[in-house]
């Protein structure tokens, strides 16, 4: 819950991917002489968080150089509407308004609300300041549709849509909206580690360097890991200070009078928020090690991609990265980002960000019901032959029925998210990449080239 734990993917160019190796054609590829425009409709089911979205958005003006013209239609659907939130809040910062905040201030604050379980005072003051914006945006059509229309919530019921209203209303800074995050991760780690909790360091780094590095995860540093595992904050630099507790991981928010009731922390504990953006990078410089150590922490490696992707969103243009810019913080043991104690009410927002979201043409995002995972799952037919590519996040696989292929259609591309980065011991990996195996071959799909970096599995050709 709250983030991915398979790697950032242009959606639409591994379903282009996919359509180029399905053609049988003796002639060969034929040049486009023409613009070409293609249209995909593309769920993700319990990918819980945007990264997706936001790297496919990025690529668009990419497509559109090379001849082709991307629309693409997402569809969202999660059974938390807190997690639908977090979403919103993501989206949000990541095509926030360029005119109010410089490209390098964007992805430290994305990084934070994405990452951190206590925020940087500036922050949380923007959190604060865009949930008013989205409690506006959410309760008035007409205010979403000056902000960002590229947003569309139809699919949602009014209790759904009033649970967003209680996520925004909770972010606000006031007396009766507590979310003690420290104390509910210190407790729910001691109750997680048992017997091992008084030994928790030696069982972190054996976590990190017996199994996440021998599972695509060498570019986590041991530092940025233990004190993720030890106080929920995965992305740190030392001039920074870490005070405010970060809402958007709240879930399970019901009223009661001027205050909230809520289930505390209960996310992930043991991977991180790392794998989305932190372990690859098309700047081999950044992944350089030397005799076990890294030059750049995953930290500094989400850092350089997110630089990427905004870039892209705001100018559509290349981005070209200058390694000055990225601290080599790998093998460097740093003063930790400090933690201070706070005032649930002593800041308020100075500004509303209530200015147009960055617009990218041919995008539309479809917020579901979490009704809607049942109608998928059974394949009503109102989904009925509906979506080019499906996402299925690892823990959604459950979900699933031999039904739910009849919402795809006669040529798609289903991505199964398999348990690779999470600490789950070797056979229960297998064993799940094997259901994961099963239920493409009893649904007669062609199994495409899987890539254990991203670690998901792309499986082709439904054929009904």
């Amino acid at each position: 819950m709250f983030w991915g734990l398979s790697a950032a993917l242009d959606l639409f160019e591994e379903y282009l991917n996919m359509s180029k190796n399905s053609e049988e054609s003796c002639e060969g590829e034929k040049p486009n002489e023409e613009p070409k425009i293609v249209q995909i409709n593309v769920l993700l089911f319990g990918s819980n968080d945007p990264r997706h979205v936001i790297k496919t958005m990025a690529k668009m003006y990419a497509h559109k150089a090379k001849g082709t013209t991307p629309i693409v239609n997402f569809y969202v659907v999660d059974g938390c509407i807190e997690t639908i939130a977090r979403h919103i809040a993501l989206l949000g910062i990541a095509l926030e308004c360029p005119e109010l905040m410089n490209l390098r201030g964007k992805v430290h604050l994305f990084m934070d609300v994405y990452g951190n379980s206590l925020l940087r005072a500036s922050s949380y003051q923007y959190l604060v300041g865009k949930a008013k914006s989205l409690f506006k945006m959410i309760t008035d059509d007409e205010c979403r549709e000056r902000l960002t229309p590229l947003l569309n919530f139809e699919n949602l019921k009014y209790r759904e849509r009033d649970g967003l209203e209680n996520a925004f209303r909770f972010w606000l800074p006031k007396e009766g909206h507590i979310f003690q995050i420290q104390e509910y991760w210190a407790a729910r780690l001691r109750k997680l580690m048992g017997v091992r909790y008084d030994h928790r360091d030696g069982s972190f780094d054996w976590d990190l360097n017996m199994v996440l590095k021998d599972r695509e995860g060498q570019q986590i540093c041991s530092q940025e890991y233990r004190h993720w595992r030890e106080t929920g904050i995965a992305f740190t630099y030392p001039e920074y200070e870490y005070s405010k507790p970060n809402k958007t991981l709240a879930v399970g928010l019901v009223r009661n009078g001027d205050k909230y009731i809520h289930r505390g922390y209960v996310g992930d504990m043991q991977t991180g928020p790392f794998a989305a953006f932190g372990l690859l990078s098309t700047d081999e410089r950044l992944l350089h090690s030397a005799h076990g150590q890294n030059d750049y922490r995953s930290t500094d490696v989400t850092e350089r991609n997110l630089l990427e992707l905004f870039h892209e969103l705001s100018s559509e243009t290349p981005y070209e990265h200058n390694l000055n810019d990225s601290r080599r913080y790998g093998s460097v043991k740093l003063l930790m980002g400090k933690t201070l104690l706070y005032n649930e009410c002593d800041i308020d927002a100075m500004h509303d960000y209530d200015k147009p979201w960055i617009q990218i043409e041919g995008i539309k995002i479809h917020f579901l019901s979490s009704e809607d995972i049942f109608k998928l799952r059974n394949g009503d037919d109102c989904w009925s032959n509906h979506f080019d590519v499906a996402f299925v996040g690892y823990n959604y696989f459950a979900f699933l029925k031999d039904s739910f292929i009849k919402v795809l259609r006669e040529k798609c591309l289903l991505i199964l998210e398999t348990k690779l980065m999470t600490t789950a011991r070797n056979e229960d990996i297998a064993s799940f990449e094997e259901k994961l195996m099963n239920y493409a071959k009893v649904n007669n799909f062609t199994s495409a080239l899987k890539n254990e970096q991203l670690t998901c599995i792309r499986l082709i050709d439904n054929q009904h």
